[in-house]
């Protein structure tokens, strides 16, 4: 290596590799960028200013302006022009100037002109085109000392971009970069206050680029502004991938510093944040700034019709990204001048984006209106007279959906961007088709079916799921997109807004997955610190007799009982407060704070009055505690809610509006919730969380993810769970940890398949369906006999339903479940063109309501059964932490329903259903300690009918280990009753216990066969 560097070629490019980087990228900002080059003679360092490019911008732009100005002040002008620049910058900080110019006198003067939308004003096109971009290299700043910066952008004469460059070459990188701005930078110079001159500062190194928008010395906080390893919205981790035409870091100044993309920033991405203490200026990340401009590009050359879902991790920012979005649509045009979208409507069940968009587009225009949201106060025609009013940006909730349908005026000819907020199944439903139903341009399609569904309604008798899925609603609508943004997409959701590859795949359009997120630093991973305990306990019967249950609600009653046990709220409480109070509250510089995850209201309140008795019993000053849930609930005769629970410590009543605030503040540091606050709710100081509760995929993902949010002096984060598994957690959160994938579309020929079981019942027949049809159909129109009629017909199948035999009832219902469930969820996603299938799926919706219920028995056993012994031991303490080597996103769709299902479950006898859960739960115990249990068991198989029917309508997989061993379980109990002694043996050893049931399990399905 050293020969190669000595000789003379290598000497001449490799002999000032710093000074080479920075010719390298000055050469393609003067070539490529728009730029033009400058040196400092007549650069005003005590002003921060080249007043001279100013004024001939002014002068070439605005020369009305100009004339009036000088006639104003005379020779004087430029001294006053600069104070006045200076005042409204003092005032009003640069940027709110470069976007809105002063006033001065009666002259408005603009520093700055930006690109319009369309292309049809000369005259602005001009004044845009008239911006002086300059470079400066070795840009000295100060009188003071001689320093300078390796590299400045300006704009019109005012710096706007500061660089530092390093290089690997010279043994420097991007973190000697980011000291001399923080040590040798300082921040009371003017051209580095705060909003006054420069607006941000990049560091930069051949392999990465970081960044800043306000230097405060040590405390100056860069964010990393790099693509990721793979490039941008690809899968990833931190970094940026290798560039086979130049420099790892060369996107930065080809395509974000070039004078266009700086511009568009500058106009429709910086805003000022502000609160009570502290302001920021928010300049885009790279992955938020290349989805917003790839949607935006994308929408422009395809049009309204499509489908977007974008995978952001938690934490990278929605928010803004959803308001820079929303901006640019509202105002898209196409090549051809035309407006792309009629409006803008955003879905949100989030207060605080309704107000942080509100905010993030009024500093970007200032048009009254522009924004119009639909909140708790108004109804469905606020929404629908917003739509037909042609409001550019519309935020609205989904459940205001429903009755736009019958309400909406014709919007014939006009487009709709409709922007999803934490898109899931739930945003797919049936209130999302009728947003398409709403938006759609078929007039007189909309105006039958609204009568249709306004009829329908009336026999509804819970008010829920109002609308019929109709013709009109199947499929992508041609004026109406969807841009849908989540963090852990299901299937239904990659299927429904993804874009399909070629290889049938569905993936998101662009992604900011969550391991690049943890890399990057955005967020913190919270399966660094996870703790799970294990809990065993014994229960026995507290009465003489021995009553039957249905078993799966009676194991429910079981360890409901345990749970809400007093010695068991006791245990874990004491276990979270002496955890909070040693290693928690002396986190984030002591003031951090936890959460308390249950599984029910009441489960939170007797926790929160757990909690209280402790702290009290203790004498603790130094806790204060919240519940969060919904609704009320009656406790010892008395109704408790949220609001009356939470007091501030002069005893004030704490409103739900006010919750999140008094726990951010130092009054409260642990909040017990229900249901509530799982998901988007973001409190950087939460460091804790405690779970008692079982969570499964999407929801042990976003219930977790609370944590993640970042913040000085925050660290690390901590779980102690009581109920999950550390492999059921890490299980979770595998296929949102990069990329989530759907493996192929849904098989939509699959619902042939399911009206075909359905007819096998012989419940109904094609003239049953027919004559349903013509009462749902006559006239358009249904008179006061419709509804007597329609119960009239159905009464015959009712009837042939109950003659069946009880199991197969119950396979008849899911059946017809599965049938309109996959009926409603196909229609959305293609045009099925099957009038009959259509008219079935209309017949089971009515079939489904008149069927009779099944009952199910409220079981108590809080006076049958007491709680003998309880252990709670700690299991697990590590790092679950993901590897990206061994992590698959792939989900698989279903392409098939379940066709034999599960057997309606019969009573079991108390005793049965105790000795499962102790089974289950059993723990270390002396041989004192053992549960006294009264063996009597009922025999579960007297012949074998049913067992035959399983036998033959499955495989031998699913029989053997999803049928048999509750079956053998149940006859081995009942024998082991007969004949103790034989029997023994097989209770002893769990290991021959499962090696008999295997193998009779084998020999019974090969009987059964026959």
């Amino acid at each position: 290596m050293t020969e190669i560097f000595t000789t003379k070629n290598s000497q001449a490019v490799f002999q000032d590799n710093e000074k080479r980087f920075e010719e390298d990228i000055e050469t393609y900002l003067l070539t490529k960028g728009g730029f033009t080059k400058v040196n400092q003679q007549n650069y005003d360092k005590e002003k921060a200013i080249d007043l001279d490019q100013l004024l001939q911008f002014i002068q070439e732009t605005q020369e009305k302006s100009w004339k009036r100005y000088v006639q104003n002040y005379g020779e004087d002008a430029p001294r006053k022009l600069y104070k006045r620049l200076n005042d409204e910058v003092e005032t009003n900080g640069l940027l709110h100037v470069l976007r809105n110019g002063i006033s001065d006198r009666g002259a408005k003067i603009k520093i700055a002109a930006f690109k319009p939308e369309s292309s049809l004003n000369e005259k602005v096109i001009h004044d845009y085109q008239s911006n002086r971009w300059t470079v400066t290299r070795q840009f000295s700043y100060s009188k003071e000392n001689r320093n300078t910066l390796d590299m400045v952008l300006s704009l019109n004469g005012i710096p706007i971009v500061a660089l530092e460059l390093k290089n690997q070459y010279k043994n420097q990188a991007v973190d000697n970069a980011k000291k001399q701005f923080m040590y040798d930078r300082d921040s009371r110079e003017l051209c580095f206050n705060f909003n006054k001159r420069f607006l941000v500062y990049f560091a930069v190194d051949l392999y990465e680029v970081w960044m800043t928008t306000k230097l405060a010395g040590k405390d100056t906080f860069f964010l990393p502004f790099n693509q990721g390893s793979n490039g941008a919205g690809q899968v990833g981790g931190k970094g940026n991938p290798s560039n086979p035409d130049g420099y790892a870091t060369a996107y930065l100044w080809e395509n974000v510093l070039q004078k266009d993309t700086l511009m568009e920033i500058l106009q429709q991405f910086m805003h000022l944040e502000t609160d009570s203490k502290h302001s920021k200026l928010i300049f885009p990340r790279f992955h938020q700034l290349d989805v917003v401009k790839k949607l935006v590009n994308n929408a422009r050359v395809r049009g309204s019709g499509k489908n977007y879902l974008v995978q952001h991790s938690a934490g990278s920012g929605k928010s803004n990204s959803i308001a820079w979005l929303s901006y640019r649509l509202a105002s898209l045009h196409n090549a051809n001048n035309e407006s792309v979208f009629t409006s803008v409507i955003i879905v949100t069940d989030r207060r605080v984006l309704d107000r942080q968009l509100q905010n993030t587009i009024s500093s970007f225009d200032h048009t009254a209106g522009l924004v119009e949201t639909i909140g708790e106060n108004k109804n469905s025609k606020d929404l629908k007279d917003a739509i037909n009013d042609g409001k550019k940006i519309i935020i609205t909730t989904l459940q205001k959906f429903p009755v736009i349908y019958e309400e909406i005026d014709n919007n014939a000819g006009k487009n709709f961007a409709v922007i999803v907020d934490e898109a899931h199944s739930s945003q797919t439903g049936n209130s999302a088709k009728k947003l398409k139903a709403a938006l759609a341009d078929t007039e007189a399609a909309l105006r039958e079916y609204a009568e249709i569904e306004g009829e329908l309604e009336e026999q509804q008798e819970d008010g829920q799921d109002k609308i019929i899925k109709e013709l009109i609603t199947h499929g992508q609508q041609p004026n109406l997109s969807f841009f849908a943004f989540t963090a852990t997409p299901k299937t239904k959701t990659l299927e429904m807004f993804g874009t399909q590859q070629s290889d049938g795949t569905f993936r998101p359009f662009h992604i900011y997955s969550m391991r690049q997120a943890i890399e990057e630093g955005f967020i913190l991973d919270v399966l660094q610190n996870y703790m799970t305990y294990k809990t065993s306990f014994k229960i026995s019967k507290d009465v003489p007799d021995n009553p039957e249950l249905p078993k799966s609600q009676g194991l429910q009653a079981i360890k409901r009982y345990e749970s809400l046990h007093p010695y068991s709220l006791q245990q874990k409480t004491a276990i979270m407060i002496e955890h909070f109070r040693d290693i928690t509250q002396h986190k984030i510089e002591g003031k951090a704070k936890a959460m308390v995850v249950t599984s029910s209201r009441l489960h939170a309140v007797k926790y929160l009055q757990e909690f209280k008795n402790y702290i009290n019993k203790k004498g603790y000053t130094d806790m204060n505690v919240l519940v969060a849930f919904s609704g009320s609930l009656t406790l010892d005769e008395e109704e408790v809610t949220e609001v009356r629970l939470n007091k501030t410590k002069e005893g004030r009543n704490i409103s739900e509006d006010q919750l999140k605030e008094e726990f951010h503040s130092a009054n409260f540091n642990v909040l017990i919730v229900a249901e509530k606050y799982q998901t988007g709710f973001d409190e950087p100081l939460l460091h804790t969380m405690f779970v008692d509760k079982k969570l499964k995929g999407v929801k042990a993902v976003q219930t977790l993810s609370r944590l993640n949010r970042t913040r000085r002096g925050k660290k690390d984060t901590f779980i102690l769970d009581f109920v999950n598994t550390a492999e059921e957690i890490q299980e979770a959160f595998q296929p949102f940890y990069e990329e989530t994938k759907l493996n192929e579309a849904i098989d939509v020929n699959m619902i042939y398949d399911e009206k075909s079981k359905l007819r096998k019942y012989n419940i109904y027949n094609s003239q049953d369906v027919e004559s349903i049809m013509k009462i749902y159909y006559k006239n358009g129109k249904q008179d006061e006999k419709a509804l007597g009629r329609l119960t009239s017909s159905l009464k015959p199948i009712i009837d042939r339903y109950l003659e069946l035999p009880e199991d197969q009832q119950y396979e008849f219902r899911v059946t017809l479940r599965n049938f309109n469930k996959w009926y409603a969820y196909i229609a959305q996603l293609a045009r099925m063109f099957d009038k009959e299938l259509h008219e079935e799926f209309i017949f089971t919706t009515y079939l489904i309501r008149f069927i009779p219920k099944v009952s199910k028995e409220n079981v108590d056993l809080s006076d049958k059964i007491k709680l003998e012994f309880y252990k709670l031991e700690q299991e697990f303490e590590g790092d679950i932490s993901l590897n990206p080597n061994t992590v698959d996103g792939t989900l698989t769709n279903i392409n098939g329903v379940n066709t034999s299902p599960k057997p309606p479950e019969e009573d079991e006898l108390l005793e049965n259903i105790i000795n499962r859960v102790n089974e289950r739960f059993e723990g270390q115990f002396a041989e004192g300690d053992k549960v006294i249990v009264e063996s009597i068991y009922k025999r579960a198989v007297k012949g074998n009918a049913k067992l035959k029917r399983y036998a033959q309508n499955n495989d031998a997989e699913v029989f053997e280990k999803s049928i048999f061993p509750d079956v053998f379980d149940t006859i081995a109990q009942e024998l082991y009753m007969e004949q103790m002694t034989a029997f023994s043996k097989l209770f002893e050893n769990k290991r021959f216990y499962d090696t008999v049931m295997q193998e009779v399990g084998r020999e019974t399905y090969k009987d059964l066969r026959k």
